[in-house]
């Protein structure tokens, strides 16, 4: 029911919106906003203080009336060819080189230089690859001597981040389990 309402609300707000626009437009003279009666007091308040400000907003400025006469606004027509493409610096050479950028191994560019007590990825891949393969040669404590880093940090490093291990299933239980599933009265032995 709320829509039906508001669709004939709007409908009826909506009619005749051009000839009641036409009217208002059409009037000599806009009526001004209401003003709050504080407001009221406060300008009678300061016409009777200042009489000189309704005699300088009656009165005509002849300087403001001159500089505006001196005012002059020219244009002129500028025919552009539309074939010929613009540029800005038609004596700029095109770039020779159009190959496309080349993508990086994880994604972003690596730094050239790295601040010490920091990694970059490469390198914290390389330790934590190193130290599962051979944890007793790779300790916390070596890889922090090694790339000058905290030895907390590193501990926690490979504490929480772990490469991804390939573990491959035993063939022949893999094979028991897909016949069990498809003869489930048989079991072999």
């Amino acid at each position: 029911m709320g829509k039906v309402m508001s669709i004939a609300g709007r409908q009826v707000q909506r009619f005749n919106v051009e000839n009641r626009a036409q009217k208002v437009i059409s009037q000599a003279k806009p009526k001004p906003a209401p003003k709050f009666e504080s407001n009221l007091r406060d300008l009678e308040r300061v016409l009777k203080e200042h009489p000189e400000i309704v005699e300088e907003q009656s009165r005509k400025n002849v300087q403001l009336d001159e500089n505006l006469r001196q005012v002059y606004v020219t244009s002129k027509d500028v025919m552009i060819d539309s074939k010929m493409p613009q540029s800005q610096d038609s004596d700029k050479p095109l770039p020779i080189n159009r190959s496309s950028v080349e993508e990086y191994e994880f994604g972003h560019l690596e730094p050239r230089t790295v601040t010490k007590g920091r990694c970059t990825l490469r390198q914290a891949v390389q330790f934590i690859a190193n130290h599962q393969t051979d944890p007793q040669q790779w300790t916390s404590a070596k890889i922090a001597e090694y790339h000058n880093m905290k030895e907390p940090l590193v501990k926690n490093i490979l504490d929480h981040f772990k490469s991804f291990e390939v573990h491959l299933p035993n063939k022949n239980l893999e094979r028991r389990r897909v016949l069990t599933r498809v003869e489930p009265s048989k079991q072999i032995e």
